[in-house]
């Protein structure tokens, strides 16, 4: 019989360079630091994680560095010694210990589900009920750039990938230059692309009410398809008049960071479509709760993106392939941004869409190797 138990936790970050700058509203990343989670079993069955933050601590307030301080202090005891198939109770036992730093629990959560998928010799999606889909839709997020520069990489994402959704960053300058530069690409692709490509806008929390009720028009008019988290997280109030007065989607993104607020959400009516990072979300299981609640409430979910690196993103494709309530696509293109990768395969991109990895656990392997050459001293 296959022994369960933790024998150990271990992590390391590593720092991958990407293969241009990329933008948000108040920072840009040139690498991505990856906190690497392993878990090991008794028998030698090892399973992996990623601790991964969008562009550095701006966004939740972790970063690699105090992921790993509270993984490697506080988590790992109260894992080690205790079954994997007990990853409930360990993961409410974690919550006695450490407050929020979901992004760290996010890590150690998907460890374990690799690690005791591996162990049963099936892959993760089946202990998360089975697979829906196969793959799923990828938008391609091309940062704060120029106008041409920003043409140049949705004509070589289309080309090569065949990506036909595109989000746009805004929020990092002046809201009135923004919007015209978004409105101006917008009109120009519906211009040169028979059929058109969906754009869709990222403002990531930084616009006031009023900025947002006087640019956010111009954009609907332009075509401007999804407005993502234009005013600050807990403005709910806001976010549900933009929601009711622009005609556009709305999605939210730093609004959601629990089940809890997720209800939230779909009690002030605020949104349309709920951002799911599994990241931000604390891992596998809080995930299923909040799809859950906006599910039942007919609110779409789309499967958002931390800027994971392979195994993170290969855990949420696992979730968006195996939760029906991932309606809305994804964001998953997390590994194509790096300029190398550090697992012995990659994941399968085509026609703008990412496919469910086969194999055990999440289907990929780190590479000993390259995870030795990126990781930091």
């Amino acid at each position: 019989m296959t022994n369960l138990t933790i024998e150990r936790v271990t992590s390391r970050i590593l720092d991958i360079p990407l293969i241009r700058p990329h933008g948000f509203a108040t920072t840009t990343a040139t690498a991505q630091p990856i906190l690497l989670v392993e878990v090991t079993t008794a028998d030698g069955v090892r399973g992996w994680g990623e601790g991964v933050v969008p562009g550095g601590p701006w966004w939740g307030g972790e970063s690699a560095e105090t992921m790993k301080a509270i993984v490697d202090r506080y988590l790992a005891p109260v894992m080690v010694g205790r079954r994997l198939d007990e990853l409930a109770g360990i993961m409410r036992d974690l919550e006695k210990v450490v407050a929020n730093a979901r992004f760290a629990k996010a890590a150690v959560d998907v460890a374990m589900h690799d690690a005791w998928a591996r162990a049963l010799g099936i892959p993760v999606r089946d202990l998360l009920g089975g697979a829906v889909r196969d793959s799923v839709d990828v938008t391609w997020a091309l940062g704060v750039l120029p106008l041409e520069t920003a043409l140049e990489e949705i004509d070589e994402r289309m080309n090569g990938v065949g990506h036909r959704s595109f989000k746009l960053k805004m929020g990092a300058g002046d809201p009135a230059e923004d919007t015209a530069r978004v409105a101006e690409l917008t009109r120009a692709l519906a211009d040169k692309v028979p059929g058109g490509v969906s754009i869709r806008i990222d403002v990531n929390a930084r616009w006031d009410r009023l900025t947002a009720l006087r640019h956010l028009p111009t954009l609907a008019d332009a075509g401007v398809q999804l407005f993502e988290q234009p005013t600050p997280a807990h403005d709910l109030a806001t976010l549900r008049e933009i929601t009711r007065r622009t005609g556009v989607p709305v999605m939210a993104d730093e609004s959601v960071c629990s089940p809890a607020d997720a209800l939230a959400v779909v009690q002030a009516e605020a949104a349309d479509v709920i951002a799911v990072k599994t990241t931000k979300l604390g891992g596998l299981r809080e995930s299923l709760k909040t799809v859950a609640i906006a599910e039942t409430a007919g609110l779409a979910c789309h499967g958002a993106t931390s800027l994971e690196g392979p195994i993170g993103t290969a855990a949420s494709v696992h979730f968006a392939c195996a939760v029906e309530g991932i309606s809305y696509g994804s964001e998953l293109f997390g590994p194509m941004l790096l300029k190398e990768t550090y697992t012995q395969t990659d994941l399968e991109y085509a026609d703008g869409r990412v496919t469910l990895p086969e194999g055990p656990g999440l289907g990929l392997l780190p590479d000993d190797d390259k995870v030795a050459f990126y990781t930091r001293d």
